[in-house]
């Protein structure tokens, strides 16, 4: 057993986990029996798009939560190098020429160095990440083991090919990765789009018809690029991880707060999944206020994030139903890149 720290550090929030990490010497699985969890929206890519440059206070925040996180990760005696911690900063970062600012910051902060890491590198530990929440046949590991709770889909209506390829995608603040594969990635992309980057492209004035529908046109004009890199069509289960999608789902299942047994690995039909984001892109300052499960970090930028899901459930759907088996539903889970961080930390050959 190995006591581990995993940081993700994305456009919109930061993350840590610390938690044992166990890898199964007969089988070779990993599994996490999580510490500590914290999760603090912070902005990061706060104007990155527009100036290529990450904003001072956005980088202050930051900095002042990689230091409450050092100090968590100490409390835990966890040791803070690179055997035992590791702290990944995805899209904002990528996209930032001032970059070695907020490095030279999270090394004084926490001791170790971030790794600023490609959208191709954010896919893999995605995949990995989301493999903890299913089990080996691609239902969900996590919670009541019939769906029939919350109104979710009931589990015998599954799609019977659930065993072939899952198409996983982590869609956050500054990109969405879109990964295919079983129990490895067989290929991915990652789409330059997130939540916070059509919010502030498009949507900053508000959800017109007009800025829909241009930031529609953005999104699906990147899905045909990622179609040739990533056949969707061979999807036969679509799993989504992150805040907006995990929101999407909140509010599909009508719930009053974030409940993590209700969300994490639920199955909604594609339908289902799609009037909710259609009513979240559409919704007024005051009902996004009245959900409980919707943090008031999130609350700007959730109908653009809304806004591209429902784009990526869309065209999943309607390019596996070209491939003569179409896809009905859609499955949300809460292990994503901060688990595949932790369990990338373990050595291969780590016993039991």
């Amino acid at each position: 057993m190995t006591c581990v720290a995993a940081i993700d550090c994305g456009t919109n929030t930061i993350r840590l986990l610390v938690a044992d990490a166990v890898r199964d010497e007969r089988t070779g699985a990993v599994r996490l029996h999580p510490l500590h969890r914290s999760s603090t929206i912070v902005r990061l890519g706060q104007g990155v798009d527009r100036t290529g440059r990450l904003d001072p206070e956005a980088l202050a925040r930051t900095l002042a939560v990689v230091r409450e996180y050092a100090a968590t990760c100490a409390g835990l005696d966890v040791p803070l190098n690179a055997e035992h911690a590791r702290f990944v900063a995805t899209s904002a970062t990528r996209d930032a020429e001032n970059r070695d600012e907020f490095v030279d910051g999270v090394r004084a902060a926490l001791g170790i160095v971030p790794e600023v890491v490609s959208g191709e590198e954010e896919a893999r530990l995605s995949f990995a990440g989301s493999l903890l929440g299913a089990d080996d046949d691609g239902a969900p590991a996590a919670g009541p083991a019939d769906a029939d709770r919350a109104g979710q889909e009931p589990a015998k209506q599954r799609n019977e090919a659930s065993r072939g390829p899952r198409l996983v995608v982590d869609l956050g603040g500054g990109s969405t990765e879109l990964v295919l594969g079983v129990d490895a990635p067989q290929a991915a992309y990652s789409m330059n789009t997130g939540s916070v980057r059509i919010t502030e492209r498009y949507l900053a004035d508000g959800v017109t018809p007009a800025a829909e529908q241009a930031a529609r046109a953005e999104v699906r004009a990147l899905l045909d690029r990622a179609a040739d890199a990533v056949d969707l069509g061979a999807a036969t289960r679509l799993v989504g991880l992150a805040g907006t999608i995990s929101t999407v789902t909140a509010h599909a299942l009508g719930l009053d707060a974030f409940d993590r047994d209700a969300i994490d690995g639920a199955e909604l039909s594609i339908a289902r999944v799609l009037a909710s984001c259609d009513a979240i892109v559409h919704s007024t300052a005051a009902q996004r206020e009245s959900w409980g499960y919707l943090l008031p970090g999130r609350r700007d930028v959730i109908a653009a994030g809304a806004l591209v899901w429902s784009e990526v459930v869309s065209r999943v759907a309607a390019d596996t139903a070209a491939a003569g088996h179409p896809l009905t539903t859609a499955v949300t889970s809460l292990s994503d890149i901060l688990d595949g961080i932790a369990i990338s930390l373990l050595p291969a050959g780590a016993q039991a």
